[in-house]
């Protein structure tokens, strides 16, 4: 039986021997994740939202070729199969990656039932293997071109500045005032590595306690790597309850606390974090900026599904913890 999304009897020939199933992967809100079988082979199929408009929010060769790239480096990816960029198919590209066993945490629940000795292991495991993706040079695996890493944060601040003024129907105390000091306070990027672009403990696959395979790689780019490093520290200290939109996971017992996770990401790189803080409030920003716009799909009656209406109450508190976090001089 095929999916939205997926026609199987066009996919059949394609992947295996015999009738193909398939089921979708709950949790990304982006792109679409089939697992397929044939009853003795498992896949992973990957393509863009349904009635997707702009083709480089979505890049499917762009995904394929990062995870490809990675393959034998100490990144833990999927391997991959092949891109298909024949909309004839499926009706938009999509790429097929090798079955990875493990499971994607998503709240403190599922990781406090492990106990605080697993929990901190994988959590020092998540920060283990960041610092093995910014080890990676990107010239030595053929990403050199990857990315434009020459002005990297004043793009991203100008784009979540930009996508805020596209969200705007409501009064959001303090946001402004955090986007003129982030512009204010800009730091000098560091040397450009290969960034995940969203990286967190419930885009990763666990299994016997370290991280067995890092997945959604749309964001994906040559940048500064502190950005990857404050983003994933904005969503582990993060104030908001818990919600079936926002996975949250650091309030489990066990979980390192901020300082420890980012001193054993300096210890492991070596590298200096001494201005992390803007790194983690232009995150906060970033994460208010894609909250409200969720918010306000939501509120013009774009987006259905459970969860959404407690949304907007999150939006503020991590406004606060921005301006909070960038400290005055």
């Amino acid at each position: 039986m095929s999916l939205p999304g997926l026609d199987l009897e066009k996919l059949a020939g394609r992947l295996g021997d015999g009738p193909l199933q398939a089921e979708r992967v709950e949790g990304g809100r982006s792109n679409l994740t089939y697992i397929v079988t044939d009853g003795t082979s498992k896949w992973v199929v990957r393509r863009p939202p349904l009635g997707h408009v702009l083709p480089t929010a979505h890049d499917m060769a762009r995904e394929y070729r990062v995870i490809s790239a990675l393959k034998d480096t100490d990144v833990p990816v999927p391997g991959t199969l092949f891109l298909c960029e024949d909309t004839e198919v499926l009706g938009a590209p999509f790429y097929v990656m090798e079955f990875m066993p493990g499971i994607p945490y998503r709240n403190r629940e599922e990781l406090g039932a492990l106990g605080a000795g697993r929990t901190r292991s994988i959590a020092l495991s998540l920060v283990d293997t960041l610092v093995d993706l910014h080890a990676v040079d990107p010239a030595s695996v053929g990403l050199a071109d990857f990315g434009r890493p020459e002005g990297y944060l004043e793009r991203q601040l100008r784009r979540w500045g930009k996508q805020l003024d596209a969200s705007r129907s409501r009064d959001l105390p303090g946001i402004d005032r955090l986007h003129s000091r982030l512009a204010e306070r800009l730091p000098k990027s560091k040397d450009a590595t290969i960034l995940h672009g969203d990286y967190r403990l419930d885009n990763t696959l666990v299994l016997d306690d370290k991280i067995n395979a890092v997945l959604d790689w749309e964001m994906s780019t040559l940048g500064d790597p502190l950005a990857d490093l404050g983003l994933m520290v904005a969503y582990a200290t993060r104030e908001a309850p818990d919600d079936s939109v926002i996975a949250n996971v650091s309030g489990a017992p066990g979980y390192p606390s901020t300082d420890e996770v980012i001193a054993h990401y300096a210890q492991r790189s070596g590298r200096d974090v001494s201005e992390l803080d803007w790194y983690i409030a232009f995150n906060f920003f970033k994460l208010a900026v894609i909250t409200e716009g969720i918010y306000y799909r939501f509120s013009q009656g774009k987006t259905v599904g459970e969860g959404f209406e407690q949304v907007g109450a999150l939006v503020e508190p991590v406004v606060a913890q921005g301006n909070a976090t960038l400290k005055e001089n």
